[in-house]
């Protein structure tokens, strides 16, 4: 399996899909780069070269008690782009996974980016404060503290049957499936690692780094995201990034990578198709390859 290893000796595992233009992408909390396989094969159907890699303590990656924070998985995520050898990069980033696209942003610049995704993103705070009144109480991330504490396999099957995919919601049909892949990603994490993290996608402010944005910038959120309500984050991110193109999608919830695959990946294929091409290349879902 593809690994690297970055300065403080913590392997970092990634999936390197197909070829042509490169689409990096970081995933949410508290899962891995398997929470990306319906963007990615579609994608590298269409012509693209897909790296995801497992954040540091969450999936396939090394589960270090240090650097649980998001200048560590902005240098890690740094580390996968230049080892890679990568320019003009399309980076996406999905929740927590966005913020650490933001972070990259304001710690390393744009150099080696094209363009840049932010689907359900945490930015550009999610905790309220006095300065953040629309944002969501620090009571919420103590109890997602305490769930853990007394039974995280519990509490990692209750947020994907309910507020995750928006299973809460009245006459929505839950998918086992979907809960139990959920499930799996996140109880392969490390205890710790997931636990700090909480932390860190609530308490970051990315205020100062969405000012450092000076490439085409996608933002995609739902209106009906109760994990990162879109009036704190995905509105105001917009407004702080100067010509960013905003997509609410309508009844969406915060999994809007699985919910509303479909609609998704042609948006996500419109923002990163080249303007130089005269046609989109026929799907070949034959290049997607299992074994990296």
């Amino acid at each position: 399996m593809p690994r690297l290893i970055v300065s403080d000796g913590t392997e970092i595992y990634y999936k390197d899909w197909g070829s042509g233009p490169a689409v990096v992408l970081s995933h949410g909390w508290p899962l891995n780069s398997d929470s990306w396989e319906s963007q990615m094969a579609f994608l590298v159907a269409r012509g693209y070269r897909c790296i995801a890699h497992d954040r540091r303590g969450h999936g396939r990656s090394g589960q270090p008690s240090a650097g649980n924070d998001m200048n560590t998985w902005a240098d890690d995520l740094s580390a996968v782009i230049e080892r890679l050898g990568l320019r003009d990069v399309s980076l996406i980033g999905f929740s927590a996974g966005g913020g650490e696209v933001a972070r990259y942003i304001g710690r390393h610049g744009t150099r080696r980016l094209a363009r840049v995704a932010l689907i359900a993103s945490v930015t550009p705070l999610l905790l309220r404060t006095e300065a953040n009144p629309s944002g969501v109480s620090i009571n919420v991330f103590d109890r997602f503290r305490t769930s853990m504490l007394e039974n995280r396999a519990d509490f990692f099957r209750s947020v994907p049957a309910g507020p995750f995919y928006g299973f809460n919601r009245l006459l929505r049909r839950k998918s086992r499936g979907l809960i139990d892949w959920w499930w799996h990603q996140a109880m392969t994490a490390g205890f710790i690692n997931t636990y700090q993290s909480i932390a860190a996608f609530s308490e970051t402010d990315f205020t100062s780094d969405l000012a450092r944005f000076d490439v085409p910038t996608l933002i995609i959120h739902g209106d009906d995201d109760q994990v990162v309500p879109i009036d704190s984050t995905g509105r105001v991110t917009a407004r702080l990034i100067p010509k960013a193109e905003f997509k609410i999608y309508h009844g969406a919830p915060h999994g809007l990578t699985e919910t509303h695959k479909d609609r998704l990946n042609d948006d996500l294929l419109d923002f990163l198709y080249l303007a130089e091409r005269t046609s989109r290349p026929s799907p070949r879902l034959e290049a997607v390859t299992a074994g990296s």
